[in-house]
C-alpha cells in the first residue's frame, strides 16, 4: 500500500503527451525573453522587453501570423498543409483595397474563401496531394495578382476600418488583438465542443477508418481549407490595414512560420492529433524570438540560422519520436 500511494502524486504532475511540447515551448519562450532583457539591461540600460507596452506591440504585430496559423492548423490536423497562404493573403489585401469602401473587408475574406473552396475541391475529389496542389493554386494566385496590377505595386489605399482594425486600441488594447482573440476563441470552441472538430482529428488520425465509420470527409476537409483561406484572407486584410496599402509578396513572409507555430506547439505534422493552445505559444515564441533578433541587430543571414535551429532543436524533442510511433 506504500508503494502505490507514493507514486500517486509523481503521477499525477506527469505531463501529457499534448501538454509537454506546450511546455517545452513555453520554456523557450522565458529563455528568449531573459535572454533579451539581459541584452538590453547591458546595452540599454532598462529591460525594454518586459515592459507590458512593448509585449502589446509584440502581440499585435503577432495577431497577423496568429491568424494565419490558427487556420494552417485545421488543416494540418487533416494530414494535410496548404502552401496557397503567401498569395491567397496577399490577393484579398489587393482585392480588399481595391474595392474600398464598406465591401473592402468582406471582399477580403470572400477571395480567402474563394481558394480555400477551391483547394478543399481538389484535394477531396481529385484526390491530389495537399502539397501539390496548394502549391499551384498560390502559382495560379500570384499570376493573376501579377496580371491585375501589371506587376507594379497597386496603386490603392486601406480604408479607414482596415486600418483601426489593424493599429486602432480599445481601452488600450490593440483591436488586432481583440480580432485574433476572437477567432481563437471560434477555432476552440470549433475544435473542442462540435462535431466538425471531431470529424477533423477523426480523419487526421486515419481518413480511410473515418469514412467506412460514417464521417463526411470529403465536405469536413473542403470546409477545414475554407476555414484557412478564410483566415489568410483576414490576415491579408488587417496587414494592408496595418502598411495602410497592399503590396506584392507580403504574404511570403508568414508561410514558414505560421507552419512552425503550428508544429512547434505540438500539432502533429501528419494529423491527428494537437491543441490550439500550442499554436498560441508557438506563435508568441516566433514573434519574442524574431523580435530579439532585431534587437541584437542580427544579420538576415544569422538571424535565418538561428531561427531555423530553433525549430529543428524543438522538433527534435518532441517530434521525431511521436511520427516515429505512428
Amino acid at each position: 500500500m506504500t508503494s502505490v500511494t507514493s507514486e500517486q502524486p509523481a503521477a499525477r504532475f506527469r505531463l501529457s503527451a499534448d501538454d509537454k511540447p506546450i511546455a517545452i515551448a513555453l520554456g523557450f519562450v522565458v529563455v528568449i525573453l531573459t535572454v533579451g532583457t539581459v541584452y538590453t539591461l547591458i546595452t540599454q540600460g532598462k529591460a525594454t522587453l518586459l515592459s507590458p507596452a512593448y509585449l502589446l506591440q509584440q502581440l499585435q504585430v503577432g495577431a497577423f501570423l496568429g491568424l494565419v496559423a490558427a487556420g494552417m492548423m485545421l488543416v494540418i490536423l487533416l494530414g494535410h498543409i496548404d502552401l496557397s497562404v503567401p498569395w491567397t493573403l496577399t490577393a484579398a489585401a489587393m482585392m480588399a483595397t481595391a474595392v474600398g469602401g464598406p465591401a473592402a473587408i468582406p471582399v477580403g475574406l470572400a477571395v480567402g474563401l474563394i481558394v480555400g473552396l477551391v483547394n478543399g475541391l481538389g484535394v477531396a475529389y481529385l484526390r491530389i496531394p495537399s502539397m501539390i496542389f496548394t502549391l499551384g493554386v498560390n502559382a495560379v494566385m500570384r499570376g493573376l495578382m501579377v496580371a491585375h496590377t501589371g506587376g507594379f505595386a497597386p496603386q490603392t489605399a486601406a480604408t479607414d476600418l482596415m486600418q483601426w482594425l489593424a493599429v486602432g486600441k480599445v481601452l488600450g488594447i490593440p483591436v488586432a488583438l481583440l480580432v485574433w482573440a476572437i477567432v481563437s476563441v471560434a477555432i476552440v470552441a470549433l475544435l473542442n465542443r462540435s462535431a466538425l472538430g471531431k470529424t477533423i482529428y477523426a480523419i487526421g488520425n486515419k481518413e480511410a477508418a473515418a469514412y467506412l465509420a460514417g464521417v463526411r470527409t470529403k465536405r469536413t476537409i473542403i470546409i477545414a481549407f475554407c476555414l484557412c483561406g478564410m483566415t489568410a484572407g483576414l490576415a491579408g486584410t488587417l496587414l494592408a490595414g496595418y502598411s495602410t496599402k497592399a503590396y506584392q509578396g507580403m504574404g511570403d513572409a508568414f508561410l514558414l512560420p505560421s507552419i512552425a507555430a503550428v508544429v512547434i506547439g505540438g500539432t502533429n505534422i501528419l494529423g491527428g492529433r494537437g491543441r490550439y493552445l500550442g499554436t498560441l505559444v508557438g506563435v508568441v515564441l516566433i514573434v519574442l524570438l524574431n523580435s530579439v533578433l532585431s534587437i541584437m541587430q542580427m544579420p538576415e543571414a544569422g538571424r535565418q540560422v538561428i531561427y531555423g535551429t530553433v525549430i529543428i532543436m524543438m522538433l527534435l524533442v518532441y517530434g521525431r519520436r511521436d511520427n516515429v510511433t505512428q
